[in-house]
């Protein structure tokens, strides 16, 4: 009741559930922008109510807040999909800052399209599928990762180190020309239209660039 009182005070609107079923009850019947669990609850316990709540909107952020220090119980935590885990005892203000920085940053991942029109052909990320007419091509996670990496920065130079960073996880010579090796399919995904081009930037890395 005392969490309550305090993020209502700083403008929340919040729900306070005394067990993990009136939680899952009270999430089926309203609209939530993030969830804030304990773990050892009476009827549900948190572990099972984030896994309800993850299997009905698997992109709803969720963090929980518990007495509970052991790190399998830690790890347990983010394995069933928390954004963070915050350990009692805590600051008000500090769980005020991490429930501002998990919304800002769910809310940046869901603002970006997944979907993208690349000439004539149209990329749809979370599957991997490339698609021009009748034509649909299944791309492999390293194409799809780096095509996404590439529609993101569109217009503008993806660097090399960042794409090897986040794809390949370090940036060295055989990574280097891994990437190029993909470059090149990518190209040759895209060479029979004329509107879809994937640029060199000498030293910097590579732009795509639709016409």
């Amino acid at each position: 009741m005392i969490l309550k009182a305090f993020l209502d005070a700083k403008g929340f609107f919040t729900t306070l559930c005394s067990n993990g079923q009136e939680a899952l009850n009270s999430f089926k019947m309203s609209d939530y922008d993030i969830c804030l669990f304990d773990i050892m609850m009476p009827v549900m316990d948190g572990f099972t109510l984030a896994k309800q709540i993850k299997n009905s909107n698997p992109s709803m952020p969720i963090i929980f807040l518990t007495a509970k220090k052991e790190q399998e119980d830690i790890l347990e935590g983010f394995r069933i999909g928390a954004d963070d885990y915050v350990t009692k005892p805590f600051s008000m203000d500090e769980l005020q800052a991490r429930i501002l920085a998990v919304h800002r940053r769910c809310a940046f991942v869901q603002s970006k399209p997944s979907v993208y029109r690349l000439g004539g052909f149209t990329f749809d990320s979370p599957r991997h599928i490339l698609t021009k007419g009748n034509e649909t091509k299944k791309l492999t996670s390293k194409e799809a990762d780096l095509l996404l990496m590439l529609c993101e920065n569109m217009g503008n130079t993806l660097e090399r180190s960042k794409a090897l960073l986040q794809i390949w996880e370090e940036d060295n010579y055989l990574n280097a020309r891994s990437m190029d090796v993909y470059i090149t399919k990518l190209r040759k995904y895209f060479k029979d239209d004329p509107d879809v081009d994937i640029q060199n930037v000498h030293g910097v890395g590579f732009k795509l660039v639709i016409k």
